[in-house]
């Protein structure tokens, strides 16, 4: 009896100690939480002041397809947040190089459910921004969702709100990045999930995953990658950080000084009444998280939740004929150009995203009854006016691509898309693409419409389009008719658009944008001369 009560002790024993054991992937918590100084230590922070540089590059703006990123930007900011309140403002001066160099200094305010923006951060400005006297506006649910998603990736109180929320930690298998592996778990919060990443030396936090959607590329990772930890005040924190879209570095931020509980003073941290009673919430469900980051990179960020136009501003996408047969795409940020032929359409350009271009599709059903898109053209590579390109794969339309970028095509072509969210996932890996070298002209016997290759500034192998009959011409990038008054002399891009014309030798009245609307040629054909 002795042994078997014994024997029950030691199971009773076994099992409180089973119970008690940290669950499953919170252990690998605890030990980071020691690691950058301790519960007690992070429970103490009230107040966090950060400054640093940033330095970003865009992987879809690139010259060539595939290629080189572009320099878009660097910045210095300063951050301040308070805990109890989960209240954060970011002063930033941000200095642009594409597409053009300019500055804009400006500050976001981010709480719980509001985001706030004064001064200019974009070239696409809200009507709320530029009503407002001094420039202010409210930040879309689409922005504010993002910001405050991209805070909690970087916070070095990520930790200990893991600790405290063991529900929501759970292990996973070890991630391999190159050459390492790292022991990680999931993290989830809302509808999102961070997988974070662990040294298996330090137990320090190497990297924070999240699985986004990129309207080039797919299904992608993007990774928070810290590394040059510090000890500040008691508690370790990450001196570098890199962002990185599929492996690929995309942005660098070092923090070059921190202090913890310094004061802050309270109007720092309030969004102004007037702002805040119309703010959006934070967006839940479908946010295109690469969409809002990276289009902040170049500093043409539209804040709207409608994504591609401001629903103050614009009624929306809508047609405009120019010609019989000929529907310029406008409302938005970003054109296309429909071309009726006798049996099909001729379409140039997918902006922004699958959303969008099924909205293109589906107008050009309506219009157009019994005549399938055919030809997609693509004027040049760049995410904003490709990124919907998948939609009219689906739909089976040939892609056509300018000279050296229809590999790239491919491999777009063949990434999974499983996130996309406007877009139910299939094998587009059979779509027809044909690379135009120089020119190639669409014709039914009632009517020819043509790409030309020209050469550019801003993209290799962008093109033009022309429809003869109408003497209608679409330029995208490299000229924005109706956007601005031409200048006295003609610039890089005006002027190779003009010598393309002479190359292709077209005769166009007028020309539609891919952004901006219509304007005629003649007068910037003649700024040649000057």
């Amino acid at each position: 009896m002795k042994r078997a009560g014994l024997l029950l002790a030691v199971i009773l024993l076994a099992a409180s100690c089973a119970t008690m054991s940290p669950p499953e992937g919170q252990d690998l918590v605890n030990r980071a939480v020691k690691a950058v100084g301790g519960a007690d230590a992070l429970a103490g922070v009230k107040t966090l002041s950060v400054e640093g540089t940033v330095r970003q590059w865009e992987p879809e703006q690139s010259m060539a397809a595939g290629g080189e990123m572009r320099f878009a930007c660097a910045s210095t900011f300063v951050f301040v947040t308070d805990v109890a309140s989960g209240a954060t403002r970011v002063d930033w001066v941000r200095n642009f190089q594409y597409p053009a160099p300019r500055t804009f200094t400006f500050s976001e305010i981010v709480t719980p459910d509001a985001g706030y923006v004064a001064g200019i951060d974009s070239n696409g400005r809200t009507k709320q921004s530029l009503d407002s006297t001094p420039p202010a506006h409210s930040m879309s649910g689409l922005r504010l969702a993002t910001t405050q998603r991209e805070l909690r990736r970087g916070s070095t109180l990520l930790l200990l709100e893991m600790q405290k929320n063991p529900d929501r930690v759970s292990a996973v298998p070890d991630v391999t990045v190159g050459s390492a592996t790292y022991p990680a778990v999931a993290y989830r919060v809302g509808d999102q999930t961070f997988t974070v990443m662990f040294d298996r030396v330090t137990g320090l936090p190497a990297r924070v995953r999240t699985l986004d959607y990129d309207n080039i590329w797919g299904d992608v990772t993007y990774d928070l990658v810290l590394a040059d930890w510090q000890t500040r005040d008691g508690i370790s924190m990450a001196q570098s950080r890199t962002y990185e879209l599929n492996g690929r570095p995309i942005m660098e931020v070092k923090v070059t000084n921190a202090r913890i509980n310094a004061p802050i003073a309270a109007d720092r941290l309030t969004i102004p009444a007037a702002f805040k009673a119309a703010a959006a919430k934070p967006a839940a469900g479908t946010v295109p998280y690469q969409w809002v980051i990276r289009r902040q990179f170049i500093g043409t960020y539209l804040d709207s939740d409608a994504v591609s136009y401001d629903p103050k501003a614009s009624q929306g996408l809508r047609l405009v004929e120019l010609a019989p047969g000929v529907q310029h795409v406008v409302g938005g940020s970003h054109n296309s150009l429909i071309v009726e032929m006798r049996e099909y359409l001729v379409v140039f350009d997918a902006p922004v995203g699958d959303g969008t271009a099924s909205w293109i599709i589906n107008a050009a059903k309506t219009k157009y009854p019994g005549k399938p898109v055919k030809y997609l053209v693509l004027s040049h590579h760049h995410m904003d006016h490709a990124g919907g390109l998948r939609a009219f794969a689906a739909q089976g339309a040939t892609i056509v691509t300018g000279k050296g970028t229809a590999e790239h095509f491919r491999r777009v072509l063949a990434v999974p898309f499983t996130r996309n969210p406007d877009l139910p996932a299939r094998d587009l890996k059979g779509t027809t693409i044909v690379e135009v070298t120089e020119r190639q002209v669409f014709s039914d016997g009632t009517r020819d419409v043509g790409a030309y290759v020209i050469d550019n500034p801003h993209s290799n192998g962008l093109m033009i389009g022309y429809v003869s009959d109408a003497r209608i011409a679409y330029a995208t990038d490299i000229w924005s008719p109706g956007a601005a008054p031409l200048p006295e002399k003609l610039t890089p891009p005006l002027a190779a658009l003009v010598a393309g014309v002479k190359k292709a030798g077209i005769t166009p009245a007028k020309f539609a944008g891919g952004h901006g609307s219509v304007g005629d040629y003649a007068p910037l054909a003649a700024l040649e001369d000057k």
